[in-house]
């Protein structure tokens, strides 16, 4: 007998796409209602959408850009807040060969350009709340979310154009501020998204019976990633377009909520609407998963203790997909305390399956794994720097302990999270500076129980200037999203430098942290 050839294992390689999730959706979970959408909204709501129902229109939002000519690879920018249009743009646009770019809903106007500009979007999709503030902001096509653009964006009678799956190719862009004054595109592939969806999911142990509350800003990461998992395995997406600790309550016991995320600031919200007397918390149906910067050991003990909820810590940042570790209660901490767990919830802990960690001599914490994402866009520069020898560098300091929970620290490069957003000090230090009776300036975070960490600016004024805390805030609010601000201002007669000028931040955020074993929260 003789043989022409054999197959090879590599003939049968599929390709990892994002819409593999709903196409799984769509064909187990068909008649099951999978997006309550928000009622209240400037945009006609969509109501409550089976998975056939989603899966059609993001086949008809695909359909739609083929009719526009947009072609696969182009740029599709949306800055809304959390809606089902928005969840149902990640497969719509991503899943059919196009790169969706999520942008933060916060920003100003001149931020919005910028990244427009910058990634090339042919496509700007708007929240009709933000009509009136970005009038300025252009596009080949641009268009107000509400019947109007639905009726140019979704094609229900015709099918969209084939495309060749690739999981290398980049799925969406998302910008984060960094070390720079300009955000930076991070790209993140089909594959990235896909491993960082299965695995979260997986170790979050997601399900058929899960309902989850989009409490985190569905462009943030692509929200955690959470969004891929939560279809993949058919369950219930409630969709909340403003978080509120009452309102986050009321539908959490209304439509039996089981999973959020989201930062300190969120659950301190919720701690808050908890106090007030015959509020039910859903005692032993919630798991809350919280990023973005550990809140104080106190915080996580009363999510435990107050609410009744499973807290559990993840950590990562944008250019990991996120999820590069997670914390959660172990079979070993059952006998201890509440107070006794919380600390050691407080690490960010183990490395998630398929991610490697390892602390380098300068303290910092590196990544390598799947998640990792493809480079930053059109800044080769700034990827080679993030990258190096095969290893992501985070930028921030840690240690590894036991179970080989990893510890952060402090913050290597030169950002804040406050209220789980990140925001660059050299970013708002550029605004600032801008003022023409600012002479000096230093951005540093500071401790703070609602944010986890505040933006404090440290001014020193030109001689004479009768320049006030009030004034320069609300100059820098004309300039900067209002996320990015100072909280406070301190006029300073002058700044600690080296001996070569340089500004030693170490020793202006000192006196902040003074009793903290670490300086970030």
């Amino acid at each position: 007998m003789s043989w022409s050839g054999t197959p090879t294992v590599e003939s049968m390689k599929v390709a990892l796409t994002i819409v593999d999730h709903l196409r799984r959706a769509e064909q187990v979970y068909g008649d099951r209602v999978a997006v309550i959408d928000e009622t209240d909204q400037p945009a006609a709501s969509w109501g409550a959408l089976t998975y056939k129902e989603v899966a059609r229109r993001a086949r008809a939002q695909a359909a739609g850009l083929d009719a526009l000519g947009v072609s696969q690879g182009a740029r599709v920018a949306i800055v809304s807040q959390n809606s089902a249009r928005l969840l149902t743009s990640f497969f719509g646009v991503s899943g059919y060969g196009r790169v969706l770019v999520p942008i933060n809903f916060r920003l100003v106007a001149e931020e919005v350009s910028y990244i427009i500009s910058h990634c090339g979007a042919e496509v700007l999709i708007i929240d009709p709340e933000l009509e009136e503030a970005l009038a300025g902001v252009t596009a080949k096509h641009k268009f107000i979310i509400g019947a109007e653009s639905d009726a140019v964006l979704y094609k229900y009678d015709t099918e969209p154009k084939s495309w060749v799956a690739d999981e290398d190719v980049t799925a969406t862009i998302n910008y984060t501020s960094g070390t720079t004054a300009r955000p930076k595109g991070v790209q993140l592939t089909h594959r990235n998204l896909w491993v960082n969806a299965s695995i979260f999911g997986w170790q979050l142990g997601i399900n058929d019976r899960d309902v989850y509350l989009h409490t985190l800003p569905q462009f943030h990461a692509n929200g955690w990633g959470i969004v891929f998992a939560v279809t993949a395995m058919g369950g219930q997406h409630i969709i909340l377009r403003k978080v509120d600790g009452a309102e986050i309550l009321r539908r959490i016991d209304q439509y039996g909520v089981t999973v959020l995320c989201g930062a300190p600031a969120v659950a301190n919200m919720v701690l808050d609407a908890a106090a007030v007397p015959g509020t039910n918390t859903s005692r032993d149906q919630v798991r809350m998963v919280v990023a973005g910067a550990p809140p104080p050991t106190k915080t996580i003990e009363k999510i435990e203790t107050e609410l009744g909820w499973e807290f559990i810590q993840i950590y990562g940042l944008t250019e990991t997909s996120p999820l590069l570790t997670m914390n959660r209660t172990r079979s070993e901490w059952d006998s201890m305390t509440a107070a006794e767990r919380a600390a050691k919830l407080s690490a960010a802990g183990a490395p998630s399956l398929g991610v490697e960690m390892r602390i380098d001599a300068e303290g910092e914490v590196l990544a390598r794994g799947s998640v990792v994402m493809s480079g930053y866009w059109e800044q080769p520069e700034e990827t080679s720097k993030a990258i190096v020898d095969g290893w992501f560098h985070t930028g921030d300091g840690g240690s590894e302990g036991e179970y080989g929970f990893i510890t952060i620290a402090d913050r290597k490069k030169d950002v804040i999270i406050s209220g789980g957003e990140n925001v660059s000090s050299i970013e708002v230090e550029d605004a600032v500076f801008s003022h023409e009776e600012v002479s000096e300036v230093a951005v540093i975070g500071v401790p703070d129980e609602k944010w986890g960490e505040a933006v404090l600016a440290l001014v020193v004024k030109t001689p004479g200037s009768t320049l006030t805390e009030d004034a320069l805030i609300a100059y820098v609010k004309t300039k900067l999203a209002g996320y990015k601000c100072p909280k406070r201002i301190e006029f300073r007669a002058e700044l600690a430098r080296t001996a070569t000028g340089k500004l030693q931040k170490f020793k202006l955020r000192a006196p902040y942290w003074e009793g903290r074993d670490k300086q970030v929260n």
